[in-house]
């Protein structure tokens, strides 16, 4: 179950980032961000799952949080902090309403 609302997270987010950026850049920018968010989505969960492997065994903390969704966990804070990094608006000198 938390596996699967992992990957909706992931859904929503990638809807979310493919709408505004085929809004403020065009559609060509928003397969490319969906392009970019599902091969860092696929190397990421590959490395945090030779990470979880070190660090627990299959069975995991019990049925619903095995170490695969371990994995995912970890897969999903590293790309928290990424993607808001990456995604950050840039703030010009108009938009803080100098004068």
């Amino acid at each position: 179950m938390i596996t699967a609302f992992i990957f909706f997270l992931h859904l929503i987010f990638m809807l979310v980032i493919f709408t505004k950026k085929w809004q403020e850049e065009g559609l060509s920018a928003g397969f490319l961000n969906l392009v970019l968010i599902g091969i860092l989505f696929a190397v990421g969960w590959t490395i945090s799952g030779l990470i979880a492997k070190l660090v627990m065994e299959q069975e995991g903390l019990g049925i619903y949080y095995d170490r695969d969704t371990f994995s995912l966990t970890l897969l999903t804070i590293a790309e928290f902090f990424f993607y808001k990094f990456y995604y950050k608006e840039t703030s010009t000198a108009t938009d803080k309403g100098t004068q």
